[in-house]
């Protein structure tokens, strides 16, 4: 038996969704064991990391100055090398305990946005690496997406997912294992917080902070107008008087300050269907478009893209998990799933 089948046997391979918001792990035989916010809080004085994950995210807005919470990857892509190093590191080890005191380091999968450069991916490749994997295989997210969505990439036949995650959203055909066309946009949940911040500021005079505007986008937001207005109470300082102050908001405020970035997603879905081949049009007609991520949950989406394609639109199953769980399905298989890998940026 080949040495790597040996290690493969013994030690507990992971697959990784790297999102600029949120790192999902995923144990060979166990499942998705983590689900943490992609934050490091970091000593600015010392440049010491004094807590990653929902440790750093607890502490935003309750620490001395010196003391920031950082996001180390941006648009879904390493920002900070070395702050992604030791995040990384340490979601390794701390899901890929062994019952071995000697098992070897695992083969780690990890999701990368479509179209990402060869500098990018070597980042990844490396920050993983030094993480302590042993082994480092990409994929792309939004096959990785459609594979967690239990597409069947492999087939010769034309699927579509639109990933809207945190800082991207994928929008791809799929056939044969590859994406026959795509896009890759810099608009997704982030940038809709950012929308809701801007809206208020221009149009109540009060100040938001991104954690309040996801929080109300979630809680009110939607794509398309609603059967029953929601509303909510918004908290924020008053730009005029400097005081905090309350506003009562309703769905359609959240859905005029994001409509721009929904927009984009939406052309985005339109474009990708204009460019594929007309065969493969034909099987997305038939077997639909199928939304994951977390921007999936965006009330109407799936509504709207289904009127402006006129073609069915699916939400895959916990779409928040899609992409980790199609990492984990290739761990599962690694064998008979290589053809969805990219070639090492390490060795081309």
């Amino acid at each position: 038996m080949d040495i790597r089948n040996i290690f493969g046997i013994f030690s507990q391979d992971i697959g990784i969704d790297l999102g600029t918001a949120n790192t999902l792990v995923y144990v060979r035989d166990k499942g998705i064991v983590l689900n943490e916010p992609s934050v490091v809080a970091i000593n600015q004085k010392t440049k010491q990391v004094l807590s990653i994950g929902e440790e750093a995210k607890k502490m935003v807005g309750r620490t001395p100055s010196y003391i920031v919470a950082v996001r180390p990857l941006s648009d879904g892509v390493i920002s900070d090398f070395e702050v992604t190093e030791q995040m990384l590191r340490y979601f390794i080890h701390k899901t890929a305990k062994s019952r071995f005191s000697l098992s070897p380091r695992p083969r780690v999968v990890v999701g990368v946005p479509y179209g990402v450069t060869e500098v990018e991916r070597r980042a990844v490749e490396e920050a993983a690496l030094s993480a302590g994997a042993r082994e480092v295989y990409l994929i792309e997210e939004p096959l990785a997406a459609a594979i967690g969505a239990r597409i069947p990439v492999q087939e010769a036949s034309g699927n579509m997912i639109v990933d809207i995650g945190g800082g991207t959203t994928e929008v791809a055909v799929i056939s044969l294992g590859g994406v026959v066309t795509s896009r890759s946009l810099r608009i997704a949940g982030d940038e809709m917080d950012k929308d809701i911040v801007d809206f208020v500021r221009d149009h109540f005079n009060l100040s938001l902070g991104l954690k309040t505007a996801e929080e109300i986008k979630i809680a009110i937001g939607s794509a398309v107008e609603l059967q029953e207005k929601l509303t909510y109470p918004m908290r924020g300082r008053d730009l005029v008087s400097g005081l905090p102050k309350e506003i009562i908001i309703d769905d359609q405020v959240v859905r005029s300050a994001i409509a721009k970035s929904v927009r984009s997603i939406v052309d985005a879905v339109k474009s990708t269907i204009e460019e594929a081949p007309p065969e493969l049009v034909a099987d997305i007609i038939e077997r639909g478009i199928v939304l994951a991520g977390g921007g999936a949950l965006l009330r109407g989406l799936d509504r709207l893209i289904s009127q402006e394609t006129q073609t069915r639109v699916h939400i895959a199953d916990d779409p928040l998990t899609s992409v980790v769980r199609g990492t984990g399905v290739v761990i599962e298989d690694l064998d008979n799933l290589r053809e969805v890998l990219l070639g090492s940026a390490l060795t081309s």
